[in-house]
C-alpha cells in the first residue's frame, strides 16, 4: 500500500483529528494526525507520541497521551499518535516492544519523508516511552518526553543506549503502576540524566491531575521548541 501524504494547512489543526493509515513492518498502522491550536503559530514540529502497553487496553486515545498531544498543539506543534502492532485497526501482535519499536521506526520515517522541514521529537507514555526510548539514540529526534518510565519492570533499561539529546522526564510521585523510586534510580544512575519533573498525589494515570501533567510538559519543552513559522492570522 502507498503511505498517504501528511495534511496540510487548516485539515488538520487541533481539534480536527486526521485519521490515517501507514504500511507498517507488520501490516497497516492506525494513526492520527492533529496540528497546533487555531491561534497559535504553528511551529516546523511534528511529536510522535506512543501508547502505554496494549495487553492493558493501552491505545492511542489514552488520556494521558492525548492530554500529551493536547500539551505540543498548545506550544504549535503537530502530532502523530498511532496504535502499535495488534491494536486497534494495527495489523500484527504484541511484541514485548521489540516489534512495536519497528512499528515507531516506519512512523518517523513517514513523518520525515512528508515533513522535511520539521523536527520530529518522540514522547511516550508508560510502556510507550520505553519503547520510544530503546530506539530515541538511532533516530536522534530533536527531543524526548517520557511519562511515567516502566524502569524496574523487566524492559531492560540498562541495556538501552541512553539518549543524549534534550529530554524531559515526568513521573507521579504515587504511582502504582510503576515505583517512581525505580524511576529515580535508574535517572540517578545515568551519566547524563533527563530534566525530571515529579507531581506529587499523582497515580500512574494521572487522575484529577491531568492539567498539571499538561503543565509540565509545556513548561519542560519550552526551552527547545523551534521558532513559529508563521501568524496563524496570516
Amino acid at each position: 500500500m502507498d503511505n498517504p501524504t501528511f495534511p496540510n494547512g487548516d485539515d488538520y489543526r487541533a481539534g480536527k483529528p486526521v485519521a490515517l493509515t501507514l504500511a507498517g513492518p507488520a501490516g497497516t498502522i492506525e494513526a492520527i494526525v492533529e496540528g497546533p491550536e487555531p491561534d497559535v503559530a504553528p511551529r516546523p514540529l511534528v511529536a510522535v507520541i506512543c501508547h502505554p502497553l496494549p495487553t492493558e487496553g493501552g491505545t492511542m486515545h489514552n488520556k494521558v497521551v492525548t492530554m500529551t498531544a493536547r500539551a505540543f498543539h498548545l506550544c504549535g506543534a503537530s502530532t502523530v499518535r498511532f496504535n502499535f502492532r495488534g491494536t486497534g485497526a494495527s495489523e500484527g501482535g504484541f511484541d514485548n516492544g521489540e516489534g512495536e519499536a519497528d512499528d515507531l521506526r516506519a512512523v518517523v520515517a513517514w513523518v520525515r519523508s512528508q515533513r522535511p522541514d520539521a523536527q520530529v521529537w518522540l514522547a511516550g507514555f508508560s510502556f510507550g516511552s520505553y519503547v520510544a526510548y530503546k530506539v530515541a539514540s538511532e533516530l536522534k529526534p530533536g527531543m524526548l518526553v517520557m511519562i511515567a518510565p516502566p524502569a524496574g519492570r523487566g524492559y531492560g533499561f540498562d541495556a538501552v543506549t541512553p539518549f543524549d539529546g534534550p529530554w524531559l522526564v515526568v513521573q507521579g510521585e504515587a504511582d502504582e503502576v510503576v515505583d517512581p523510586q525505580q524511576v529515580y534510580a535508574w535517572i540517578d544512575g545515568l551519566a547524563q540524566p533527563p530534566e525530571l519533573v515529579r507531581i506529587p498525589d499523582t497515580s500512574h494515570f494521572f487522575h484529577r491531575r491531568l492539567m498539571d501533567l499538561r503543565g509540565a510538559i509545556k513548561n519542560g519543552i519550552r526551552p527547545y521548541l523551534p521558532a513559529a513559522t508563521a501568524n496563524p492570522d496570516e
